[in-house]
């Protein structure tokens, strides 16, 4: 298993930190932003593949932000798949 971290920008979180075995999120820690949205989102995204993962969050907005949480996890695994793939 390997331990990822993501400093994400323009959203209320400041850090992500992914575990993640054979391309499944095994687990993922969100510091600061909306505590109890993204619990909720770090349980959903358990067992998922990176790929699904950035399918279905790639692109969510928050409000009039370019970005939101959602995305910049998705943004974070593309950056975890290119630093795999070399």
């Amino acid at each position: 298993m390997s331990t990822y971290q993501y400093k994400p920008s323009g959203v209320c979180s400041s850090q992500f930190v992914f575990d993640i075995e054979n391309g499944v999120i095994q687990k993922l820690v969100v510091k600061g932003g909306c505590p109890g949205n993204l619990l909720g989102i770090s349980r959903l995204v358990q067992g998922r593949s990176i790929e699904s993962v950035i399918s279905d969050l790639k692109g969510v907005r928050c409000g009039a932000k370019p970005t939101s949480c959602p995305d910049q996890i998705a943004r974070a695994l593309e950056a975890i798949l290119e630093k795999e793939n070399g």
